[in-house]
């Protein structure tokens, strides 16, 4: 499957934009994607195993909330971070 990483978090995966990983479900993914890019999981679930809160984690245009949430190969995952400021 395709995943979009946000500017972000590019220094992790050298600068690339999308990247492909495999898993049965959204947990399984982010672990193959931390197998191949160190540290990027970190970034975007937890010590509790649970999204941050500015991340959202889209699949196929809908929203996931839940690391259990199966995928199929043809998915296209999109990470967002949200932006912060003042």
């Amino acid at each position: 499957m395709t995943i979009h990483i946000p500017s972000a978090l590019r220094s992790y995966t050298k600068q690339q934009g999308e990247v492909e990983a495999e898993g049965r479900t959204l947990a399984d993914m982010l672990s193959a994607l931390d197998q191949r890019y160190p540290g990027i999981r970190f970034r975007i679930i937890t010590e509790q195993d649970v999204i941050r809160p500015h991340i959202r984690i889209f699949v196929n245009d809908q929203q996931l909330s839940h690391l259990t949430t199966q995928l199929q190969p043809e998915d296209r995952i999109y990470i967002v971070c949200a932006l912060s400021g003042g």
